[in-house]
């Protein structure tokens, strides 16, 4: 459910055609059907009967059966567009220089830069020592570590204070289940020291010896508890460090940006609480911060001998910047250095020798704002564009007057650019190339409308399309959108969007309330008992670009996953009629079976969000809107459901028994395919090039349905 926002962005351009009448549904295929065997859950007084339940047992050889029917039907389906798709994909990757590389960052003496080479799917991690100019240490070859693999993860590279050793962790289910294993960079050696079962990152000590890690409950698979393991011995005799009691919460692990302390973190969607240790003294014990308080969230960097707290205390809503001391760190000592504003949204800070430098978003926009220690004195980056979206990037270097920041935007790809903040001269190290010989972001055109929504709210929508097309409601139009857990969908640059605007498309991101784009009370105003409001914003912006002609219902298609999966499962059941189709990516449909199951991973720490089905209000509420429980006897548009076998976060189940239930209900002759990934999970394919092929998938059944061939 949580955290994956998916680029599952799609369509492409117009012809004339009556898209009840395409080839896919001339086909006389028969769908596959699921067995029904009724279970009955009741709760508060109320009775659901689930008919495919049985679905969620994936060890049962007729629930891999029926899965593997649906992927023989939408193979059969979808063969006459094998061709489309091989070509989208194609045109796609031929945008990508694959012999790509990183722009490289300083960090204790050395460089290191992620490269890839031409042909091959995943990344080379390299260093070099003191100069760009040294010989080339590679640390991994993923392509070699994935040779033996249908799906391989590498994450959480960590390398020790004295650039001998590194800890990473391996994912190869797909499962987030990674297992932490430690390379000696002198040899090339993987020590036989294999601790499974966590998050993949870890945390060195000081002392070169002691690595800080988090592992997770098997079961639900929540970050529950912190192990310090000493180099030379096995996981078994790993120490216990801290467990989080509360099933709500989730631990994780990281040291300062100043190296001096090792911080233990424990957040849930509401509250957050930090532990903390001299980095240099690894056997002694954690000080709490400051002790979790309901509804106190806070988050703090490290400066000489003070901690900068970003925190919404004393209601600051859109949070605001505080100092402590480093030796009386609870909160009634915090003083302000930033105060709350209505109007502006702290998201975060870096910190300098001589410059903090202050993330914030203004009217759904990024700001970055440059303040000198010294005196106090300040100034923003200038940007002048209303889709843009700039973000400060890997900064490990303290003592430099240089910020690394990423710029790109609708019509233009990904930059790095470096910033003095002394001179305030920019560099621009990296302009992310599109090849092909075709692209030029003069041929397209963004700007950012605004919608409004059934209680009055403005919602703003950013848009692309090519100029020269006629916006006269006939332009097929994609809508995008995610809308929980604060999470923005800021206006990003895609290389694949390129194959649908070139063919004619519209694209779109809806603002839902949900996500944080208008700040944090945005955020609160979507969520609980609120969430609703991200639906109707999501119907209100797409039925105004068709007032505004920039699409019409034949032509307007919906994408979404994760979460925003179950944005799309609610518009569907709420307003069928406005889209001719939707795309629902590993969708989170089951809210009410899901949320009532606290041994699925995820569901405890998901209550701040949905609300805990346990109280009658909450429970009665997401049953009024939970897409599985609301499927009706309704006709509804064209669809293509996703998922991964192994999915962690939204089980595959949910999409299944969704799927099998539509089958049932759905009064129409409109598309439902469904396709599952069999040896991935949420985020599908782990290949750089493999994920392509999923999206060219996406694509081609949206062209399809507005009869595009090529």
């Amino acid at each position: 459910m949580k955290n994956l926002v998916l680029s599952v962005l799609a369509i492409a351009s117009l012809i004339s055609c009556d898209k009840k009448q395409t080839s896919i549904q001339k086909m006389n295929i028969k769908a596959p059907s699921a067995d029904k065997i009724a279970k009955t859950m009741e709760i508060h007084g109320d009775v659901r009967v689930d008919d495919y339940y049985w679905l969620n047992d994936k060890e049962n050889p007729e629930v891999i059966d029926y899965l593997e029917r649906e992927n023989d039907y939408y193979n059969k389906m979808t063969v006459h567009t094998d061709d489309l798709k091989e070509s989208l994909f194609q045109e796609i990757k031929g945008r990508i220089k694959e012999d790509d590389a990183s722009v490289p960052y300083k960090y204790n003496g050395y460089y290191y830069i992620t490269r890839y080479e031409k042909g091959k799917d995943y990344p080379i991690h390299t260093r070099r020592k003191g100069s760009m100019d040294a010989e080339e240490e590679i640390m991994f070859d993923v392509n070699e570590m994935a040779k033996e693999h249908a799906y391989y993860a590498l994450g959480g590279v960590n390398v020790s204070p004295d650039n001998k050793l590194v800890a990473f962790g391996v994912d190869t289910v797909s499962r987030r289940k990674y297992t932490i294993h430690i390379k000696n960079l002198e040899t090339g050696e993987i020590l036989d020291e294999n601790i499974p079962v966590t998050t993949g990152g870890s945390t060195w000590a000081n002392d070169n010896k002691t690595l800080f890690y988090t592992k997770k409950d098997e079961q639900t698979l929540r970050s529950n508890q912190i192990f310090k393991h000493t180099l030379g011995t096995s996981e078994k005799e790993d120490k216990l460090v801290f467990t989080e009691e509360d099933d709500t919460f989730n631990t994780y692990v990281y040291k300062t940006k100043s190296k001096k302390y090792i911080v233990i973190g424990s957040s849930s969607t509401l509250t957050s609480e930090y532990q903390i240790l001299d980095a240099d003294k690894p056997e002694g014990d954690f000080k709490l911060f400051q002790k979790r308080t309901r509804g106190l969230e806070y988050g703090f960097s490290h400066y000489q001998d003070q901690f900068y707290v970003v925190t919404n205390k004393d209601g600051a809503t859109n949070f605001k910047l505080m100092k402590t001391s480093e030796t009386k760190t609870e909160k009634e000592n915090w003083e302000e250095v930033i105060p709350h504003r209505e109007d502006v949204l702290l998201e975060d800070i870096e910190i300098f020798k001589d410059y903090l430098v202050v993330s914030e978003r203004k009217n759904g926009l990024n700001e970055l704002r440059i303040i000198k220690w010294e005196d106090n004195s300040a100034y923003f980056l200038p940007f002048d564009n209303e889709t843009y979206t700039a973000y400060a990037t890997t900064n490990l270097d303290f003592d430099t007057e240089i910020l690394r920041y990423g710029y790109n935007s609708l019509t233009t790809p990904a930059s790095v650019i470096e910033f003095n903040m002394s001179t305030k001269e920019k560099t621009v190290i990296k302009e992310t190339e599109v090849l092909g010989g075709k692209f030029d972001k003069e041929n397209y055109e963004s700007k950012r409308i605004w919608a409004t929504a059934e209680d009055g709210t403005k919602i703003p929508i950013s848009i692309v399309y090519k100029k020269g097309i006629k916006l006269d409601g006939t332009n097929p139009f994609l809508m995008y959108a995610y809308g929980s857990y604060g999470s923005t969908i800021d206006p990003y640059f895609s290389y694949s969007r390129l194959s649908l605007l070139d063919r004619g498309f519209v694209f779109g991101i809806a603002h839902v309330r949900g996500g944080e784009y208008l700040g944090r009370k945005w955020y609160e105003d979507g969520k609980l008992l609120k969430k609703k409001n991200t639906f109707t914003d999501f119907i209100d912006a797409s039925k105004y670009v068709i007032e505004q002609k920039y699409t019409s219902a034949d032509h307007l298609y919906a994408s979404g996953g994760s979460a925003g999966g179950l944005l799309m499962g609610a518009i569907v059941n709420m307003s069928p009629d406005t889209f001719n189709g939707v795309i629902a990516s590993v969708p989170f449909v089951d809210v009410m079976t899901t949320m009532l199951d606290d041994t699925i991973p995820l569901t405890t720490g998901e209550y701040d969000e949905w609300g805990n089905p346990n109280e009658k209000e909450s429970y009665d509420y997401m049953r009024s809107y939970s897409p599985y429980d609301n499927v009706k006897k309704i006709n509804y548009p064209n669809m293509l459901v996703t998922t991964g076998l192994h999915d962690s976060q939204v089980q595959y189940f949910e999409p299944a028994k969704w799927v099998a239930k539509l089958r049932d209900y759905k009064t129409d002759d409109n598309l439902l395919l469904f396709h599952i990934n069999m040896d991935a999970g949420h985020g599908g394919a782990s290949g750089r090039f493999e994920a392509l092929k999923e999206v060219a998938m996406d694509y081609a059944f949206l062209l399809d349905l507005e009869g595009i061939t090529q």
